[in-house]
């Protein structure tokens, strides 16, 4: 399943502890992690400035985020309202890329419940979906 995750399920992955954390390191191994270039700069914003991780560290970060499929930036506007202006490139990249879903915590995108064809899910939801999948 080729799977993209917005920017506050990455940060959690991989600064947290907990199902976000669990939920990264299953799907690098039993899925395709599509990273999207919003989400790429986004994510260095974030762990740079709120998180305040050195400069290095994030150059190593990013050199492992290179190994997961990278989406290019999108044009395309969604056909579904989305509020939050920065959301509309990171949607749209996930669009774009074919993805099979798109992951995220953000409460806005999941009440969309689906961009197109592609379904917004909470990270606890698809934990779920694949635990269903595993066992079915």
């Amino acid at each position: 399943m080729r799977i993209f995750l917005d920017t506050n399920v990455l940060v959690s992955g991989l600064m947290g502890r907990g199902l976000c954390k669990d939920l990264l390191s299953r799907v690098v191994i039993e899925h395709t992690v599509v990273l999207g270039a919003p989400v790429r700069n986004e994510l260095r914003r974030v762990l740079l400035t709120k998180f305040r991780i050195p400069e290095v560290l994030w150059r190593e970060m990013d050199g492992r985020l290179a190994e997961f499929e990278q989406a290019a930036a999108s044009v395309i506007t969604p056909a579904v309202a989305i509020s939050d202006a920065s959301d509309i490139p990171i949607v749209a990249c996930a669009i774009a890329a074919r993805v099979d879903v798109f992951v995220t915590g953000d409460q806005v995108l999941l009440d969309i419940g689906n961009a197109g064809s592609m379904p917004i899910k909470s990270p606890r939801a698809l934990w779920l979906m694949l635990g269903e999948k595993k066992d079915g």
